[in-house]
């Protein structure tokens, strides 16, 4: 099958897997040491603690001048095959780093600390029991405290649900972690699964998705969850004739075309409007927003949200690409599943790319000239709403 109806295309540039199923139809010990995980993790940063630690007892004091600033200007945190933690951080002006552990986030005990090091170090730590979520505080000796998790939740059922918080801005603020997350599709979520979301707290449920992708696999959510249907791609055709699958150009082609239409098109410009709108919203805290893959029209939304909230490109970049790491099994699986002549274009469909995305930032550069332009003329968003998107998100 050389050539694919162009909407079962456009479909799929916006996650793939839904053109897999068009084309089944058709055819506390602590050691130091190097940082361990999975490769592609490195991007686990956790987001900045209240402030109200550091300072107090063996933690050390404030200098005046670092009292409101978080001194990380990396931290990380991975969960290992074994159930242990490498944590890795580097805090600028502190001397020492205290790490204190629990299993929730906002009732972190400071009696005993399972790990300690310098301004900057990399510890592994195991024996701290089993969790929905470990979440580890970073105390500096000068400075707020910086408190993060693993960004995987580790859901078989949805291998890319993982936090969307927990970067670095370029002034040095971080993006909350614990609050807002980014995931494929939710509709194979386990009873397990479902149980865990419920008490992790998650509460409103965004969907990029079509309707044909929703009445195929609708989500699965804790109940009481507020379900929002942002659907980025809408419902017209994108054009006639076909997409040639059969190169990896072809591919590559059809998945820049799709992140510039996020941008400019119509549909994707009222969806964004309302992520951004639920997300600033307080009484819609901890959200999920998804599609199936949860890498194009999630991707989007994603780096959209990091760049307004002033995380450099090349973190963003970084977070974007993380999508083909917690997809590598599952896309592996596909692409052996499809007719091999059109594998060089699949396998392009299932990845993401440098290239995919900066198609999207260089459509934003073509019809608005800067990201902020997109931001308030594309889609709608005032400097009342952008200051109350940064309270509600940033910290430190």
């Amino acid at each position: 099958m050389k050539l694919i109806n162009k909407r079962l295309v456009a479909t799929c540039a916006a996650c793939a897997i839904a053109l897999s199923s068009a084309l089944a139809a058709t055819t506390p010990a602590v050691a130091g040491g190097s940082q361990a995980g999975h490769a592609g993790h490195g991007n686990h940063a956790g987001h900045a603690g209240h402030g109200n630690h550091a300072g107090h007892g063996s933690h050390g004091a404030h200098q005046p001048a670092a009292r409101h600033q978080i001194p990380f200007t990396a931290a990380t945190v991975t969960q290992n095959a074994d159930g242990s933690f490498t944590i890795t951080w580097a805090a600028t002006g502190a001397r020492s780093v205290s790490v204190y552990a629990g299993a929730d986030q906002n009732r972190i005990s400071h009696k005993r600390a399972v790990a300690k090091g310098a301004a900057k170090a990399t510890v592994t730590v195991s024996g701290l029991g089993a969790a929905d979520r470990m979440w580890f505080e970073l105390v500096p000796d000068r400075g707020e405290s910086l408190t993060l998790a693993d960004r995987s939740l580790h859901l078989a059922s949805a291998p890319n649900f993982r936090d969307a918080g927990g970067y670095r801005t370029a002034d040095g603020q971080w993006v909350r972690m614990g609050v807002i997350y980014r995931a494929n599709d939710l509709g194979k979520l386990t009873d397990a699964d479902l149980a865990k979301l419920k008490r992790l707290g998650i509460r409103t449920d965004i969907d990029f998705r079509t309707d044909s992708e929703i009445a195929a696999s609708p989500d699965r959510i804790p109940a009481g969850t507020t379900y929002i249907h942002a659907n980025v791609i809408g419902a017209s055709d994108v054009g006639t004739g076909g997409i040639d699958l059969t190169t990896e150009a072809g591919g590559v082609a059809m998945m820049e075309a799709g992140e510039k239409a996020f941008v400019s098109g119509e549909p994707g410009r009222a969806a964004y409007r309302t992520f951004f709108a639920t997300v600033t919203d307080p009484k819609a805290a901890n959200v999920v927003y998804h599609c199936t893959a949860g890498k194009d029209r999630t991707g989007w939304a994603s780096a959209a949200l990091l760049t307004a909230l002033g995380v450099p490109t090349s973190t963003v970049m970084r977070d974007y690409l993380l999508s083909n790491t917690y997809l590598a099994a599952s896309n592996a699986a596909t692409l052996a599943a499809v007719p091999e002549a059109i594998r060089p274009g699949y396998k392009a469909v299932l990845d993401v790319r440098e290239s995919y995305l900066m198609s999207g930032f260089d459509e934003v550069t073509a019809k608005y000239g800067t990201f902020d332009n997109y931001l308030r003329t594309g889609l709608g968003l005032t400097s009342k709403d952008l200051r109350a998107l940064r309270a509600q998100l940033l910290v430190g």
